[in-house]
């Protein structure tokens, strides 16, 4: 039997063949193609830019694209990890918890992805062990290769099957020559010899060292990174340059000639003032069709399409280059010496400075250490402040000043997830009376604890799994600015990741205090959206929710949107007459 014959049924898995090359129902050979990212010399280079960056370009050809993160590590998903260690964690609507090139992927493709979309290898092995304790391996040893590989393999065409995409991009985390990915490389490699000639297009990563001692561009690290690359079987067919500066076409040159990729080919990816930018830079470069042409798909292409969605995006850039007024919001936070914790708050700040015309300055705030009579003067400066999610007591006092501050002062705030409970939990105390008012997250002998785990949420069990994950819907209440903000919609949808809610008990007596819960679950008394009315303050607004995640360059998030209005009109206030107006 050859690889040919066993696309076409699902080889049998005994001592008569090697071959294992598991085919989900629907999937036609050669109808999609595959779009391998490899990292080279360095993790942290940009793969899920670069990859997403170019699955937009053949997006807006008019190409079906859908793109798939591997990550070497053993955790079933990215729930569980530091933010300190690995950033974010990015929650899909359908509810996986994932690494935060998910979230790079969603904004720059304008598409949603599910849990299809990322894997870790904990759950490559789950799913090997399982199938070989029910046997589906027929007494057969179970090996790295071919079986582990072919978990790998049959993910990928899963995939495709269910997007029926044109183009997979495959983003294969680390750095090669790590030993957790090695497979994920092999597997890649088998993939390519199995579909066979122009079925895939390989892109390495690279970084282009320059020492200030030197003066000059050094290439070598590079050269071994992508040797590395070819002794795992894997012949890259574009190479992108990461490097501070313009790569020089000298260096261009020499890992061309070193790596048996076209000179043209060889792209500098140079640092540049948005990530935004990345996608009419690779089109000036022609790796947009030189991708089309090694994979054979001209005749899919949309130019129609294509010049319609680069003068949507274009405009945007214009957007994003033109600054009509500058404000600087607040984040107080406890990760703050990691910005990849925040990364995507990051992001919704600047699409909404960007439909604004303002550019957004970040103060960070470390709110773990800060001494509470100096809040005043630490955030006297601001235009807009920002208390994003969090978990545990680190903080939470610095926190609730902050939030008081700017419900006292008209600063303009936003809450997000943990930002909404300690925004209820302020009031309680400052507004409402009462005193001791807390959370059981962080004091589970509180005198009145407005947040608390709702009683059925507490019969479930395991870490994590009493959480309120992924895409819900909010009814919003009518004549709220949560509904101004979503243009009267009666029904939003928000993603979520939390455990803690307003406790039902204490929902009338903030009310009577003046607190406005103007969106909740549509069949409990969950509250998910709260604000002031705006006679009583400008822009104060929290969510449970994390719309941070949903916030795309060309579809700001409302709430964001809403803020950063807010802060504009507090800086110019004959600029921005009503923040809700035009969003």
């Amino acid at each position: 039997m050859n690889p040919q014959d066993a696309l076409t049924s699902l080889a049998a898995v005994s001592d008569e063949t090697e071959f294992y090359t598991p085919m989900p129902p629907g999937y036609k050979p050669g109808k999609t193609k595959y779009v391998g990212v490899f990292g080279t010399v360095m993790s942290g280079l940009g793969k899920g830019i670069f990859a997403s960056s170019l699955a937009r370009v053949l997006k807006d050809k008019g190409l079906t694209v859908a793109p798939i993160k591997l990550e070497g590590y053993l955790n079933l998903d990215s729930g569980t990890l530091n933010p300190f260690r690995h950033g974010e964690v990015f929650v899909l609507d359908d509810g996986m918890e994932c690494d935060m090139d998910l979230g790079t992927y969603e904004r720059m493709l304008d598409q949603n992805m599910t849990r299809m979309n990322f894997s870790t290898s904990g759950q490559i092995f789950s799913a090997v062990l399982e199938k070989e304790r029910r046997g589906n391996y027929l007494g057969r040893d179970v090996q790295m290769i071919p079986h582990v590989t072919g978990e790998v393999k049959s993910k990928l065409r899963q995939l495709a099957v269910s997007s029926d995409a044109d183009v997979v991009f495959i983003e294969i985390g680390g750095t090669v020559g790590d030993v957790e990915n090695a497979y994920y490389i092999e597997a890649l490699r088998q993939l390519a010899f199995e579909e066979g000639q122009g079925s895939t297009c390989f892109v390495a990563l690279t970084y282009v060292l320059q020492p200030p001692a030197l003066g000059e561009q050094k290439s070598k690290a590079a050269q071994l990174g992508i040797k590395q690359l070819l002794q795992s079987g894997i012949q890259p067919n574009i190479i992108a340059c990461r490097a501070i500066q313009p790569v020089s076409n000298k260096v261009r040159e020499k890992i061309a000639l070193y790596s048996s990729v076209p000179f043209n080919r060889v792209f500098s990816m140079h640092d540049r003032e948005s990530i935004y930018v990345i996608p009419e830079m690779i089109r000036e470069a022609g790796l947009d069709k030189a991708v089309v042409d090694i994979l054979g798909i001209q005749e899919r292409v949309h130019v129609e399409a294509e010049d319609k969605a680069r003068a949507l995006w274009n405009d945007y850039l214009t957007r994003l280059r033109k600054v009509d007024a500058r404000v600087t919001i607040g984040i107080a936070g406890k990760y703050t010496s990691v910005r990849d914790s925040y990364a995507s708050v990051i992001k919704a700040l600047e699409h909404s400075g960007a439909r604004c015309g303002a550019a957004v300055e970040i103060n960070w705030i470390e709110v773990s250490d800060i001494p509470l009579e100096d809040v005043a003067d630490r955030l006297a400066h601001l235009d807009g402040l920002i208390v994003p999610g969090g978990f545990g007591a680190r903080g939470v006092e610095g926190k609730i000043s902050c939030i008081r501050h700017a419900r006292t002062t008209g600063l303009p705030y936003l809450g997000l997830c943990y930002g909404f409970q300690l925004a209820v939990i302020e009031f309680a105390r400052n507004v409402c009376g009462l005193d001791g008012a807390g959370s059981t997250e962080f004091s589970a002998e509180c005198k009145h604890p407005v947040i608390d785990i709702l009683p059925e949420q507490k019969q479930i069990e395991g870490l994590g799994g009493n959480m309120r994950l992924g895409g819900h819907d909010v009814v919003l209440k009518s004549g709220t600015l949560a509904s101004r903000l979503f243009n009267g919609a009666p029904e939003v949808r928000l993603r979520f990741r939390h455990r803690y809610e307003v406790d039902p008990r204490y929902i009338d007596k903030l009310e009577a205090g003046g607190l406005v819960f103007s969106g909740k679950a549509p069949d409990f008394p969950i509250m998910q959206v709260l604000e002031l009315p705006q006679d009583v303050h400008p822009c104060f607004i929290a969510t449970q929710a994390h719309p941070e995640l949903t916030s795309r360059p060309l579809r700001p998030d409302p709430f964001f949107l809403g803020l950063v209005k807010a802060a504009v009109a507090r800086r110019k206030p004959a600029q921005v007459a009503d923040i809700a107006v035009e969003i």
